[in-house]
Formats: structure tokens, sequence, C-alpha cells
């Protein structure tokens, strides 16, 4: 199975555009406010606050495409970021009967998968990825082929 949000990359770029428009707009009308009208007084300073704290809760979000490949017999995982220089993107490929398990969390504005793979040095490694931007949809067709892969490789211990 293979699940993609690499579709709405420009949809994630025009609201990255939208909020650092609304930044320098915000620190455009703070200039104005504190040197030429004075209208505002402690107030003003929301211009600022406001639009650095939506950036930082995108930020917060993480990285917004995600690529899932269960075809043949590896998985392949990759997590990469709108803007490259924020985050390094994450790529990782692995044998099906590798993975051990899997675990969903979802937080009020952000999910992350952690996935169990089974290493010869330590024993087991755990890999994270942020699949925040993804649909409910695609959340439980992700969580589906997991748990499909999980079941067989419990089956094919026995």
């Amino acid at each position: 199975m293979r699940l993609s949000n690499r579709n709405k990359t420009s949809v994630y770029s025009f609201i990255n555009s939208l909020l650092i428009m609304f930044l320098l707009g915000g620190i455009g009308a703070y200039i104005l406010e504190e040197y030429k009208f004075n209208i505002l007084g402690w107030e003003s300073l929301l211009l600022l606050i406001i639009p650095i704290f939506i950036i930082v809760l995108v930020y917060i979000s993480g990285r917004q495409i995600f690529e899932y490949d269960s075809d043949g017999e590896a998985l392949h995982f990759r997590n990469r970021n709108i803007i490259p220089f924020l985050q390094k993107p994450l790529s990782d490929e692995f044998p099906k009967y590798k993975l051990l398990k899997f675990e969903i969390i979802n937080l009020f504005i952000m999910k992350r998968l952690y996935i169990t793979i089974s290493s010869k040095n330590s024993g087991s490694t755990i890999l994270k990825y942020e699949i925040s931007y993804l649909t409910r949809k695609e959340l439980n067709d992700l969580r589906f082929s997991l748990h499909k892969v999980v079941k067989t490789n419990n089956e094919k211990k026995r």
C-alpha cells in the first residue's frame, strides 16, 4: 500500500507564505504603532506575539510531507518539511519482518508515529515520524496496513 500527502505541497507552501506575510505585516504595524500613531499602548505587542505564536504552532506540529510504501518485501517511510532548511528529512527503509510494533500518539495539535523494529546491535530501535498533516482516512489506512504487517510477523514467529 502506498500513502502520500505530497499532492498537498502547494497548499502547505501557500499557508507558510501567508504566515510569513502575516508576520511581516505585524512587524510593520508594530513599528508604525510605536513610532507614529501610539494608539494601542502595550497591546501593540500583540501585533508581534500573535503571528509568532501561530508560526511556532505550525513548526511544532512537525514535518508536512509523509510518504509510506509497503509494496514488496520492504517498508519505506519518508518524512520531510516544505522548507528544507528547517528540519532534516527522514527516510528509512527496512524489511517487513523487522517490524515489531507501532504506536500512533495523537496529541492536541500533533500526531506522531513510533515504529519499533528489531535490530542486531541493541535488540530494538524506535523510529519517530510526524504525521500531523495526514487526514483521518489516511491515518486509518496507515494504521490498518501496519497492523496487518505486525499481525503477519507475529503469525510467522509462532
